[in-house]
């Protein structure tokens, strides 16, 4: 397990590579909850999303390699790609066909190459792995490393210093990643604290994974959360028993609610992505209760412009 001396590490290592996001209060979504709601805005990161934080800690912590790769549904390609440039190495990220074209397009203009290989993240993780099997390159996962959850784990360092009085910390849930670093930090200060992880109904592998008790194979579905989407690998070693031992709930939304959260984030002022709007869909449709301060992760806000005004006219 990642533990706090390593997410304190990371925090010391990436010091000045990453942004130190701000807090903001939601009145709108506090009177909706019964209680003070804030927003850590993590989707004015660098470059758009929390993902920076575990890709330049990784990056941080290699020597001398033919380049870097990952698969990756968008948001962690992009972070790679931007700290391999910091570092001047070459970054080759492999992605399925349904990664939206923003998103490519964001990795392309950081001097990556952006590699589109089959329909899912299992089929990129093959690529990923000929990479470094055949060619020398350090194979850095959107998740499942050591460095990469450390990295994300200094997010929740943050969050505690700017909402003391937090009692649940809502994150967004895929690969594990964000919410292992975050709740390994929170619950190492905060025993106390509780940790709810929030996906959608549609193809959450997570979530299937802890019904069954053991990593499976989900089937990849279109949805408004499309950074959410993936597997956690069949061979997770670190973020399936992080998730299971540290999350006191998980919810699932259906497409409306995303929708929902993103259009309600956007009147606040916040053009997010659906993975970051999770949260909010949660209040706004009574799914998230806690009987204290609530702190959302908006996790993102690679959001494809064209979709966002799609949704924001309440198109299905």
């Amino acid at each position: 397990m990642v533990g706090l001396e390593d997410i304190l590490a990371a925090r010391d290592r990436i010091a000045g590579q990453v942004l130190e996001t701000p807090v903001a209060q939601s009145i709108a979504l506090g009177e909706r909850a019964g209680v003070p709601v804030w927003l850590k805005l993590e989707h004015r990161q660098t470059t758009g999303a929390f993902k920076l934080r575990g890709a330049t800690n990784a990056v941080m912590r290699l020597g001398r390699v033919a380049g870097v790769t990952t698969a990756s549904t968008g948001n962690h390609g992009r972070a790679l790609a931007h700290a391999a440039r910091q570092a001047g190495t070459p970054a080759v990220i492999c992605m399925s066909s349904l990664v939206p074209q923003n998103k490519l397009d964001a990795i392309r203009d950081l001097g990556a190459e952006a590699r589109i290989v089959g329909d899912s993240q299992d089929d990129a993780f093959h690529e990923a792995r000929r990479l470094k099997r055949d060619e020398g390159f350090a194979l850095i996962p959107p998740f499942d490393h050591p460095d990469v959850i450390a990295g994300q784990g200094t997010l929740g360092l943050e969050l505690l210093e700017q909402v003391p009085d937090a009692a649940t910390v809502a994150i967004p849930l895929s690969g594990g990643g964000l919410l292992a670093g975050v709740a390994a930090a929170l619950k190492a200060r905060r025993p106390d604290i509780r940790i709810v992880g929030i996906s959608m109904e549609r193809g959450a592998a997570m979530a299937a994974s802890l019904a069954a008790g053991h990593p499976v194979e989900v089937r990849e579905l279109p949805t408004l959360a499309d950074s959410l989407g993936g597997g956690i690998g069949l061979q997770n070693r670190l973020t399936f028993a992080m998730v299971r031992k540290l999350m006191d709930d998980l919810i699932l939304l259906p497409e409306d609610d995303i929708a929902a959260g993103i259009r309600h984030l956007a009147a606040e002022g916040h053009v997010v992505e659906g993975a970051a709007a999770v949260g909010a869909g949660a209040i706004l449709s009574g799914r998230l209760v806690s009987a204290g301060p609530v702190v959302l992760v908006v996790s993102g806000a690679n959001i494809d412009p064209a979709a966002h005004a799609a949704i924001l006219r309440g198109a299905p």
